[in-house]
């Protein structure tokens, strides 16, 4: 069999697949927000609900650049709270993903100590997945089970 007559005979088969695969995208567009807004989510909760052990971590063990230890803290739980919301919602979707993966290149740079030592590999490859998942989300946007596309459908196409 050569290979045009493969690819013939592939080609509906493909073809359906990817129909089929293509109806999932907004349902996996939303998990993802939904996943990766959680892990933030929970530990910006975790932030302001203890707020002087927090602040005890970001004078003693988080090293974030630039920023006194008080307003690194306050920027982190800001942050960790404000974003996944945004992707929770779907509304301004990108901007919460990419403020998102902000958050957490600027986590693993203020551990980097830890994140970049031999034996926590797995840690640091925790981040690495929240970081793809945020790139994906900002640039393939939220996905039609979102705000921003309700909204968008509302205006019409003139003024996409």
């Amino acid at each position: 069999m050569n290979i045009a007559r493969l690819a013939a005979f592939a080609a509906t088969p493909h073809a359906a697949l990817g129909r089929g695969l293509d109806r999932l995208q907004p349902v996996f567009l939303l998990a993802t927000r939904v996943y990766v807004g959680w892990q933030f989510w929970k530990s910006g909760w975790i932030k302001v609900t203890n707020w002087p052990q927090t602040l005890d971590l970001f004078h003693d063990e988080y090293h974030v650049p630039l920023l006194p230890p008080d307003v690194a803290a306050c920027a982190g739980a800001f942050g960790e709270l404000f974003f996944p919301a945004l992707l929770f919602l779907g509304l301004f979707a990108r901007v919460g993903a990419l403020g998102g993966f902000a958050v957490n290149a600027l986590a693993v740079i203020s551990y980097s100590q830890v994140l970049l030592a031999e034996g926590f590999e797995a840690a640091l490859a925790q981040h690495v997945l929240w970081g793809f998942m945020f790139v994906l989300l900002a640039l393939f946007g939220p996905g039609p089970i979102a705000l921003d596309a309700w909204i968008a459908r509302r205006r019409g196409p003139a003024l996409r």
